[in-house]
């Protein structure tokens, strides 16, 4: 009987969604403030029945209650039980359960939150988070049922996937769905701000926080899940250009133009017709992703369900939440004021120029990803797009976007004097072009793409730290920082310069792993030794080991430098008791400057074993970059001035404002 009180909550959390939908709308428009009072408590009713759904499953897999469908599919009574929680989100279902059930926490924290918006525009944003609530319970409810019956009750489940029995399937795709869903905030508030036709500065403060938090989530969501391929799947890879990994880099990519654009927005009044096409955009390419994912067109690790039937639906709703937005914006657009002009060489010019190249790199993602999908549905024949041409256009596209990001801080609003400029950029340039070059002579790396890349790091570091010179240069000592930092303005100052050296660091990393890592293919004895990039990688034998749901063929690799053994690694073949597929866990030794990285491959007879080495330096610079660019992001979303309510005649005059000092601002 409890999952049927699941299957009821979700009909109610339905309802809930279609009153809360469609009543506040209404009170807008005729002005009744009890229709509009409405958004709130609703929202809060519609939470509180996801989160007793998203409670009854999981308490079927804790209990092993294999007469639900979804349970006796990906559960199992050997599962230890942090799978057993994690396996609710492991498959379709439950992971469209939790998508939900997020959509749901966002939009409670909007009503909770935003005090300060008028009730109005409250009204409108919930009615429209309400709308895309609306879709995924349908989605849920008519195609995806995680509360479906079986009978015959089977005596054991299926069991969770192997590939997901890990740590990282407890804490990726929470992470990930909370960018994703997060990004319709910045939908919600886009189309609200088109319905009512107020689309000024106060609008862009209002949607900029929310925006910046989902960027942040999404950044660690993709962070985590190439941390996970790393060490879990022992290729050794972190990025593979999967079709699904570029299904939530697109959003980020989307994502990060549009929180520069608000900034623009918020400060200048100007983007404004591009700030709400952003934020459409941003929404739209995280749908696309639920429908690579779960349409059955492509094959992945990723993707979860193949039912065309799903895919069609979920086709269907991309259609009108895209279509719609697109035809509101239509209507509304030509009735937007342009904003304020600004010169050639300006700050705004170079964030202008920092959009397009992020958005004309997002538009070649979705080429290479679509493309193959294209063809094949036309019958054209097959093709494949893999690292060269994602690799390619990322080589084009970088260096020119990492120049613009090193002098946007550094030039004024509105109009720079190139002569001014150029002084501010001087040293900056003359200190990243010495660094490159010494990088690239023989004596150093002897690589011309590791020298250019060390060059774009310390241009944008160089010019990073000459724009925070010049603005405490009135602000000395601790105490003048930890002033800047808590007065208005100063942690979204800092919170771009923190995300700015994020990317300075993953460019390193990305680098210089791609460049300098050494892999080896060998046979080994027990007791054998082989060299490799310094190190002596000395194979003990295999032991086998019983786990709690597997069979481990459990390594043992003792790493020596000159006669100092530095590490000793495990890594493993497990073999799963329900699904036998085997499973390879590597053994990993991290340093700050290089891991060393060992994988166990199969039994060769007489006690040999095939063994993967590799040497990856500077890998871990790719997740540090990642973190520093997250914290970035977090650190910008808790500026004061969000958390203040603004007067209308205080939010015309920001579009007004006049130009202050260069380094003020800009995040």
């Amino acid at each position: 009987m409890i999952p049927e009180l699941g299957q009821y909550a979700l009909i109610l959390a339905l309802c809930m969604a279609i009153i809360q939908a469609i009543v506040p709308l209404v009170g807008t428009f005729n002005r009744t403030p009890g229709w509009v009072a409405l958004a709130r408590p609703v929202a809060w009713g519609q939470f509180f029945f996801l989160v007793i759904a998203f409670a009854v499953l999981t308490h079927a897999f804790l209990v092993d209650d294999f007469s639900v469908l979804y349970v006796a599919q990906h559960g199992n009574t050997q599962l230890p039980d942090i799978y057993k929680i994690s396996a609710v989100w492991g498959a379709h279902e439950g992971s469209l359960l939790l998508w939900a059930l997020i959509l749901g926490a966002w939009t409670v924290a909007v009503a909770l939150l935003a005090r300060n918006l008028p009730d109005e525009v409250m009204a409108r944003v919930l009615a429209v988070m309400g709308m895309i609530s609306i879709g995924f319970l349908l989605f849920l409810l008519l195609t995806s049922n995680p509360f479906e019956r079986v009978f015959p009750v089977p005596v054991e489940g299926g069991d969770l996937n192997p590939l997901l029995q890990d740590f990282g399937l407890a804490i990726h795709p929470p992470m990930l769905y909370m960018g994703y869903v997060g990004m319709s905030v910045a939908f919600a508030f886009a189309i609200a701000a088109l319905i009512g036709g107020k689309l000024d500065a106060a609008w862009a403060r209002w949607s900029r926080p929310w925006t910046l938090v989902a960027w942040v989530f999404l950044t660690l969501g993709i962070g985590l899940g190439s941390w996970w391929a790393y060490y879990e799947l022992g290729w050794g890879g972190w990025w593979f250009w999967d079709p699904v990994e570029n299904a939530s880099f697109m959003p980020w990519l989307a994502a990060t133009a549009l929180i520069h654009s608000l900034a623009v927005t918020e400060k200048r009044g100007a983007f404004k017709r591009w700030t709400v096409l952003l934020a459409l955009t941003c929404f739209s390419l995280s749908l696309l992703g639920t429908f690579l994912v779960r349409s059955g067109v492509l094959t992945s690790v990723h993707a979860f369900a193949s039912d065309p039937e799903r895919g069609l639906f979920i086709l269907m709703f991309l259609l009108i939440v895209i279509g719609g937005s697109l035809l509101l914006y239509a209507v509304r657009a030509p009735h937007i004021p342009r904003g304020g002009g600004f010169g050639a060489l300006s700050r705004e010019s170079l964030l202008l120029g920092n959009n397009v190249l992020l958005i004309v790199t997002t538009a070649l993602v979705l080429l290479g990803t679509l493309a193959p999908l294209v063809y094949d549905a036309f019958g054209w024949g097959k093709i494949s797009v893999g690292f060269p041409w994602f690799n390619t256009m990322f080589v084009t596209f970088m260096p020119l976007l990492i120049i613009l990001m090193g002098a946007g801080p550094l030039t004024r609003w509105k109009h720079n004097d190139p002569a001014a400029l150029a002084s501010r950029l001087k040293i900056a340039l003359l200190i990243s072009i010495a660094a490159g070059v010494v990088t690239a002579l023989p004596f150093s790396t002897g690589s011309i793409s590791a020298g250019i890349a060390v060059a774009l790091s310390t241009w944008l570091a160089t010019t990073l730290v000459s724009g925070l010179r010049q603005r405490l240069k009135n602000k000395p000592g601790i105490s003048g920082f930890i002033k800047d930092l808590s007065g208005r303005g100063g942690r979204s100052y800092y919170g771009m310069w923190l995300a700015h050296i994020g990317i300075a660091v993953f460019v390193i990393g990305v680098t210089f792993v791609t460049q300098f890592d050494i892999e080896k293919d060998a046979r080994m004895t027990p007791g054998q030794s082989i060299e490799l990039s310094g190190y002596r990688f000395r194979f003990e034998g295999v032991n086998v080991q019983p786990g709690p749901n597997y069979r481990s063929q459990f390594g043992t690799v003792r790493v020596f430098q000159g006669e100092k053994e530095v590490a000793l690694l495990n890594p493993e073949k497990r073999t799963y008791l329900v699904q036998t597929k085997p499973m390879t866990e590597a053994g990993i030794d991290a340093g700050f400057t290089r891991d060393i990285y060992v994988s166990l491959g199969e039994p060769l007879g007489g006690g040999d074993w095939s063994l993967r080495l590799y040497y990856k330096p500077f890998v871990r610079w790719i997740w540090l970059g990642c973190i520093f660019i997250a914290a970035g992001g977090l650190l910008a979303a808790t500026d004061p001035r969000y958390r203040n309510p603004l007067r209308r005649r205080q939010a015309a005059a920001i579009t007004t404002a006049g130009e202050g000092p260069a380094v003020r601002s800009h995040a």
